[in-house]
């Protein structure tokens, strides 16, 4: 816990001062983890037995981030690209005698699409206007999620809610952590829109935190499923105390998909 703790106040120390200047350092962040992630994926493949183009991840993942960033009607044709790429790489792989590299391929896809493509909505939020705000709204919600279900979950958990993904998730926490973030939904949008610049009321913001809690911890299980199939415990050692930057980011990138939305659809 201790260095859990001292790893979450590093990152807030660095975290922080991006998000407010936003640009090129908020992409730096973002992007670091988003590569680091990619990194890690493909580890976890190779250790279920696949070869997916590693550079070929990660340079799709770095286009994909940065033109929906910075060039974003360049972004969807940097994901086609990213792809076309990649199954010429393993056409060739194929022909080397790789018999494996049509699944290889797929692998690899799905890791440029996921991390990629869905990870980019961190960055999405930002652009917003009032974006930093946004950010300052949506994470520290899907925090609450996870943070209840940790800390009520391991105290009063005695059913087990996913026996083969996670057996330390119990029903009880899963229900501690809609309650929490139920609760830091409603606190950030009354206190973003009263004294701050965001037009949102505190049932929009309990209604955001009640979907967060239900289902942004099917991040967390999709990335447990990958590290089980793989007989890894994290999907890496990058941040102390929490595991790689896939573990890090698995419920955010559920959590900035669905906050995009609910600020494009339903706030805006």
């Amino acid at each position: 816990m201790r260095n859990r703790v001292i790893s979450a106040l590093i990152l807030l120390a660095i975290g922080f001062p991006a998000l407010v200047v936003g640009g090129l350092p908020y992409y730096l962040m973002f992007g670091f983890f988003l590569v680091a992630a990619a990194w890690e994926y493909v580890n976890i493949a190779i250790a279920c037995g696949a070869q997916p183009s590693r550079w070929s991840v990660l340079l799709g993942v770095v286009a994909i981030t940065a033109t929906r960033y910075f060039f974003p009607p360049y972004a969807t044709p940097a994901l086609a690209l990213s792809i076309l790429v990649l199954m010429i790489f393993h056409l060739l792989e194929y022909e080397r005698g790789r018999d494996q590299a049509g699944t290889d391929f797929a692998i690899g896809a799905g890791g440029i699409v996921y991390i990629g493509w869905v990870g980019s909505y961190l960055l999405d939020l930002r652009a917003l206007e009032n974006g930093a705000w946004w950010v300052l709204f949506i994470l520290p919600t899907i925090w609450a999620v996870d943070t209840g279900a940790f800390l009520l979950g391991a105290a009063y958990g005695k059913h087990r809610m996913t026996p083969r993904l996670s057996p330390k998730k119990s029903w009880e926490g899963f229900a501690a952590g809609i309650f929490t973030s139920v609760l830091m939904g409603g606190f950030l949008a009354y206190a973003f829109s009263t004294w701050g610049p965001l037009s949102i009321s505190l049932q929009q913001g309990a209604t955001f935190g009640l979907f967060a809690g239900l289902l942004t911890p099917f991040g967390d299980l999709g990335v447990s499923m990958l590290k089980r199939q793989a007989g890894l415990k994290d999907s890496g050692n990058l941040i102390p105390g929490h595991g790689g930057a896939l573990d890090r980011i698995d419920s955010w990138l559920w959590g900035a998909v669905l906050g995009y939305y609910f600020v494009k659809l339903f706030v805006r």
